[in-house]
């Protein structure tokens, strides 16, 4: 017994000293990571750290720099969050002892960025130098810098970084009109396949969950690109073209996501440019096979997990408004006004509650997707992005 209690004293003062309880400092509470998150407070610097069990904010994090188009990814373990901030900084924060590990100056101008399938790399998409730069997820050292050079001189801005799998990333080249697919498995010989003439200024992208397609929406004309990644020589297909055809064009007040990825059984829904319209479409054909008429502009367009229900949010001037979308019947079932310039909406693991940022506001809320009452409000200022840790085990996201 004596042997047993001398055991577990030594392997509670291992994870004491794991985790900083010497030298002075209390150590925190053993906890798990998989309850926790970040939102953004995108006008002073600041990330909040969240609990969803409990509904509530935990601590903070400071000196994040320009967080105006922040985006964030988590370790594989779900402990440490890579925050991407619009100043070109990657900062790695440990959401356990709540305090920035490292942090650099990697740009001048970044607006996302991707963690590898192994965990083990980090990767930044650059509109200033415009391309790719790949760093170790455990030291933020420099592993591959991968210029989106398209012609002599010439870089394009990158959109849409997404992880596959296999220690690869795949983006999209705004000014290029390209998709390119970096393959970092060895990092001292790195490999890109280039997809030319994909069509006119893709905007963004997202991989599907099973890493088969990458899809880029296109900004310049109507319709996506298409790669299957699992074809023995992928090739770029134009799907949904001529979407908007027959229709005067409307001005586009801000661009859409594609990164939800709105799923629910057989069909995909994905936002139109311009348009106050959800395309539906067949995820084996990729035919469109419907739309659903919505408040506005859609912005994200994002499945709770169980592909039940469609959460749409959109741009100005209807950017108050959220609606549901309920996938057997194909139309609204649910408007919501949680607050001024709904920025961001995430769903709870397993989707009993969505979390959506009301920026002008200065406020979060957690609203049931069964009966839509909302079971909390936190005070955030200015709150924009809200990533779960959830996110870790999600292939592109």
């Amino acid at each position: 017994m004596k042997r047993r209690e001398w055991l577990l004293t030594v392997a509670s003062l291992s994870s004491l000293a794991a985790l900083g309880g010497f030298g002075g400092c209390a150590a925190p509470a053993l906890r798990g990571t998989g309850d926790l998150g970040v939102v953004v407070g995108r006008a002073n610097g600041t990330v909040y750290l969240i609990e969803t069990t409990t509904r509530s904010v935990i601590g903070e994090v400071q000196d994040l720099g320009d967080l105006s188009h922040a985006s964030v990814v988590f370790s594989r373990d779900g402990r440490y969050a890579y925050v991407f901030g619009r100043d070109g900084a990657l900062t790695m924060v440990d959401m356990l002892r709540q305090r920035i590990v490292r942090r650099l100056m990697q740009a001048g101008n970044s607006i996302g960025g991707a963690i590898s399938d192994d965990g083990a790399l980090v990767a930044a998409q650059n509109y200033t130098p415009g391309g790719v730069k790949v760093f170790d997820a455990h030291t933020l050292e420099l592993v591959a810098d991968v210029p989106a050079e398209h012609a002599p001189g010439k870089r394009s801005r990158v959109v849409g970084l997404v992880d596959l799998p296999g220690r690869r990333f795949a983006y999209s080249l705004f000014d290029a009109d390209a998709i390119w697919i970096t393959d970092c498995s060895d990092p001292k010989r790195i490999h890109i396949r280039k997809f030319d003439g994909i069509g006119h200024q893709p905007y963004d992208a997202l991989v599907t969950p099973d890493g088969r397609y990458y899809i880029a929406g296109l900004f310049g004309e109507d319709g996506l690109a298409m790669i299957d990644l699992w074809a023995e020589t992928p090739t770029v297909r134009r799907i949904l073209g001529g979407y908007g055809k027959g229709q005067a064009p409307l001005p586009v007040y801000k661009m859409p996501h594609l990164r939800g990825w709105a799923v629910a059984g057989r069909r995909a829904y994905l936002p139109a440019i311009g348009r106050h319209e959800v395309l539906v479409v067949d995820t084996d054909s990729w035919q469109e096979v419907g739309r659903v008429p919505v408040a506005g502009q859609p912005v994200f367009v994002m499945a709770r997990p169980d592909g039940r229900q469609v959460w749409v949010n959109f741009a100005v001037p209807d950017y108050h408004r959220v609606q549901v979308i309920d996938t057997q019947a194909q139309r609204i079932v649910h408007t919501l006004e949680p607050g001024k310039a709904v920025l961001h909406m995430e769903f709870t693991p397993r989707g009993e509650a969505v979390w959506i940022s009301s920026r002008d506001d200065n406020r979060v809320s957690v609203v049931s997707t069964e009966d839509f009452r909302t079971l909390a409000r936190l005070d955030v200022p200015a709150p924009s992005g809200i990533f779960f840790t959830s996110r870790a085990a999600r292939m592109g996201f």
